[in-house]
C-alpha cells in the first residue's frame, strides 16, 4: 500500500502551484487558515509549508496576519533573461558539435512543442507556462551539461511566474511563442547554432520585453 505523502510536503507543493500559476499572484494576502480549510488539514503543516516557501523568496511572512505572495523583484526578469539566453545559447553549440545526437534531440523538442500546443489549444495558460519551462529545459539537457542543467533547473520556478505575467494580459502572444518555439527548433535542426544565437533572443525579448 502506498505511503500517503506527508501534510506538510501536500501544503507545501499545492501552496508553491498556486504561486507559480497565479492563482495566488503578488501581493496576495493569504492566512494559514484560508490554506488548511482549502486543503483539508490543520494549520501546523501549512506553517510548515509558508516557512519553505519563504526560504525560496515566495512568500513573505506578516507575523499574526499570514504571508504576502512575494511579487516578482524589479530588475529580476532581466536577470533571468541574461542567464537563460548564455545557456541555452551554449546548450546548442554543444549539441550541435554531436551531430549524431540532433536527430534524438528534435524529437524530443517537438514532442515538447505538441504538448505546448495542446495546452494553448484549450487555452490553459498554467500549463502552457509550464510546458514552455520544459521546452526550453529540454534544449539545455540537449546540450549534456550536467553543471548548466543543475542550473538551469534552478531558473524553472522564476520562468513559469514571468510566462504567466507576461502572457495573461496578451492571451494573443501564446500563439507567436508556439510558432517561435518551432522555428527554434528548425534552426536546431538545420545544425544552425549562429541563427537559433539570433532567434533566442528576439523570442525572448518578445515575450518578456515588449516594449523595448
Amino acid at each position: 500500500m502506498p505511503t500517503r505523502e506527508p501534510a506538510a510536503d501536500r501544503a507545501y507543493a499545492a501552496t508553491k502551484e498556486l504561486v507559480l500559476s497565479g492563482g495566488l499572484p503578488g501581493g496576495h494576502l493569504l492566512s494559514e487558515g484560508d490554506i488548511a480549510e482549502r486543503l483539508g488539514m490543520s494549520r501546523t503543516p501549512v506553517r510548515e509549508a509558508f516557512l519553505r516557501l519563504q526560504s525560496e523568496e515566495l512568500l513573505e511572512l506578516i507575523p499574526k496576519r499570514g504571508a504576502v505572495v512575494v511579487p516578482v523583484p524589479v530588475g529580476e526578469a532581466d536577470d533571468v533573461l541574461d542567464a537563460r539566453e548564455a545557456v541555452e545559447t551554449a546548450a546548442v553549440r554543444r549539441l550541435l558539435r554531436r551531430p549524431a545526437d540532433v536527430p534524438a534531440a528534435v524529437a524530443r523538442l517537438r514532442a515538447a512543442l505538441d504538448v505546448q500546443r495542446r495546452h494553448a489549444a484549450r487555452g490553459d495558460l498554467p500549463a502552457v507556462a509550464a510546458a514552455d519551462e520544459a521546452f526550453h529545459r529540454t534544449i539545455v539537457d540537449a546540450g549534456g551539461n550536467r553543471i548548466t542543467v543543475r542550473f538551469y533547473a534552478t531558473l524553472g520556478d522564476r520562468q513559469r511566474r514571468m510566462s504567466i505575467h507576461a502572457l495573461a494580459p496578451n492571451p494573443e502572444q501564446i500563439a507567436v511563442v508556439v510558432d517561435e518555439h518551432a522555428t527554434l527548433v528548425d534552426a536546431i535542426e538545420a545544425l544552425d547554432a549562429e541563427r537559433f544565437a539570433a532567434l533566442l533572443p528576439a523570442h525572448l525579448d518578445g515575450t518578456h520585453r515588449p516594449a523595448r
